[in-house]
């Protein structure tokens, strides 16, 4: 069983209500989960982080049992930057003034924006197989409009995408999966359980529409002007989309100074997929 030395808490961070699982001992290291998962996808490898750090795992705000802010026109609430606030707040909470952050997929635009807006409290920041959601946008093609079209359907208005996702939830945010014999089962059960939720259903596509729009916005407000000052790592899977279609070293040094990473013999869910290999990569660049 993951997480076995871990609290489970209901920790309220003033704007979200986050469920929390934390333990360990050492510095402190926050893990953000991504789209369709919960903070159960670091299953595999928290109890061997914990020997070294003291690891936070949450879920992110629509997502799992967290709280689901009332939405917006603008979907402020579902961005990314309304989320990095959320795990600020977590661990000021918990007595951490500064942290280190690794974020997978959509806790991977998280640890980022929290690195660009709030320098002061991250250590280091390591992101798995994404690039600048502005990026992805920027360099929308063909090859995305195939292979992850679920960016665009998810982010059209309320309720056109609720309404199809509700007939077949699971389905729909697994698909891109290779089956579920690559996660934990009481972790999948935790992913299924969630997606039962039309609330969930909700908070995704408006986690998706923020980033169509507002999170572009932000990002493209800081291109430029704006870095990222921490060590940055960048994780892919050599299997997936991120590195067959980018060059993410060469996208990420426009956004940050320090930047190392490499790939990772995986497709998307590189810490479910590889897990040895993820935790030795992690420990690497944070110890």
């Amino acid at each position: 069983m993951a997480f076995e030395s871990f609290q489970l808490s209901r920790i309220d961070t003033g704007e979200a209500t986050l469920r929390v699982r934390h333990g360990g001992a050492g510095p402190p290291l926050l893990l953000l989960h991504g789209y369709p998962e919960t903070h159960m996808m670091w299953g595999k490898i928290a109890d061997d982080l914990a020997r070294d750090f003291t690891v936070v795992a949450p879920d992110l705000r629509g997502y799992g049992e967290s709280s689901k802010p009332v939405t917006t026109e603008d979907h402020e609430p579902y961005s990314k930057r309304a989320m990095a606030r959320d795990v600020a707040a977590l661990m000021a909470g918990l007595g951490f003034d500064s942290f280190n952050v690794a974020g997978h997929d959509r806790g991977g635009r998280v640890a980022y924006r929290l690195a660009l807006d709030r320098p002061e409290v991250v250590r280091k920041v390591s992101v798995l197989d994404i690039i600048p959601t502005a990026d992805v946008w920027r360099l929308a093609d063909r090859r995305f409009a195939l292979g992850y079209w679920h960016w665009s359907f998810l982010a059209q208005a309320h309720p056109f995408p609720e309404h199809f996702i509700a007939a077949d939830p699971v389905h729909f945010a697994f698909r891109i999966a290779s089956g579920a014999s690559i996660f934990e089962a009481h972790a999948y059960a935790d992913y299924v359980k969630a997606l039962g939720d039309p609330a969930v259903i909700h908070a995704m596509c408006e986690d998706y529409r923020a980033g169509a729009r507002y999170d572009v916005a932000a990002d493209e407000a800081d291109r430029g002007v704006r870095r990222i000052t921490a060590p940055l790592q960048v994780l892919w899977g050599s299997k997936g989309a991120v590195g067959n279609w980018y060059d993410p070293l060469a996208i990420w040094r426009d956004w940050a100074g320090d930047v190392t990473g490499q790939a990772i013999d995986a497709g998307h869910f590189i810490p479910e997929e590889r897990p040895a290999e993820t935790l030795a990569a992690l420990r690497a660049f944070f110890l």
